[in-house]
């Protein structure tokens, strides 16, 4: 990390970027932090970071500005709108965080690049509880003299993979991550459901699975954390499942690749959304799933 950074920037700072940032001011960097919420700028500026009233005052302070952002769009207008990245006055490299899909990252390193501004791509699994531990998996993607002069930084909240030159591949790696993870997920709800239905215990059934070849991330920690308990509290909302399996279908099938099941898993995640609230924790999915087979035995019993 070069030795004459003073202050940090940080656009974004909810439930990932709250804590990621704690962690940098628990090395002992100074931040500037800005976002739409006042509540979630207030809670780091009690930690010891400096508010900023506008996305301008923080790249016009800092050197590195770190974002944290929920959507392609927003990372876009952030990066390259009026008042953003691309104009500061100071900043020199931006890591992203977020999941906004390779395109949008590829198109913003760009146009940054034209105002000497390098983009680290560098978005992060393992949840709001990986944030809070330190414990991220960290994908990171750019120019090796921006990667260098920042990895001490992302090495304060996670195990970094560095995945190559160019700013958007570790993007693609993140997206088909979280494709992978949210597949899981759905068919370990189908799976429960049935067990639960067909008469099960739901502690042995899980012991059993977790034991055996069927066992998965979301076997293992969302179900017997969030699901097994009730708590449904894993901090991970289903709109952002969408939003993430969208982008990573879209990317494989622009690559050529067939979609079959990554198609009717988006279909899924989408259709429990519509149903059942999109700002519902993920782990609410298994609820929709026990709804809508009540529903269909219901359906199938005879009329009286």
């Amino acid at each position: 990390m070069s030795t004459d950074i003073k202050t940090l920037g940080f656009i974004g700072v909810g439930v990932m970027g709250n804590p990621i940032a704690k962690h940098l001011i628990g090395k002992g960097h100074q931040l500037v932090v800005y976002d739409k919420s006042e509540r979630a700028v207030a809670a780091l500026v009690g930690e010891g970071a400096k508010a900023a009233a506008s996305i301008s005052q923080v790249v016009d302070e800092a050197e590195i500005v770190f974002t944290s952002l929920p959507s392609p769009a927003i990372f876009t207008e952030v990066a390259l709108g009026a008042g953003g990245v691309k104009e500061g006055k100071a900043v020199r490299i931006m890591v992203d965080l977020s999941t906004v899909g390779s395109r949008a990252t590829r198109h913003a390193a760009a146009q940054l690049l034209e105002h000497d501004i390098d983009l680290v791509d560098a978005p992060v699994s393992g949840g709001a509880a990986g944030a809070q531990k330190g414990t991220l998996a960290v994908m990171v993607a750019g120019k090796p003299e921006a990667v260098a002069e920042v990895r001490e930084l992302l090495e304060a909240f996670g195990k970094l993979f560095m995945v190559g030159p160019q700013a958007g591949q570790a993007q693609l790696l993140k997206l088909l991550n979280n494709m992978l993870s949210s597949t899981a997920f759905a068919i370990t709800s189908e799976a429960f459901v049935a067990g639960v239905r067909g008469g099960l215990d739901p502690e042995v059934m899980m012991a059993a699975i977790n034991a055996g070849s069927g066992r998965s991330g979301a076997s293992q920690d969302k179900f017997m954390k969030q699901v097994m308990p009730r708590t449904f509290d894993f901090g991970f909302p289903i709109a952002s499942v969408c939003k993430d399996i969208g982008l990573a279908v879209e990317e494989c099938e622009a690559l050529g690749v067939p979609m079959w099941v990554g198609n009717t898993v988006r279909q899924l995640w989408n259709f429990a959304g519509r149903q059942d609230g999109m700002q519902r924790d993920m782990t609410e999915l298994v609820t929709s799933i026990e709804h809508w087979a009540e529903g269909d035995a219901a359906a199938s019993r005879p009329r009286t």
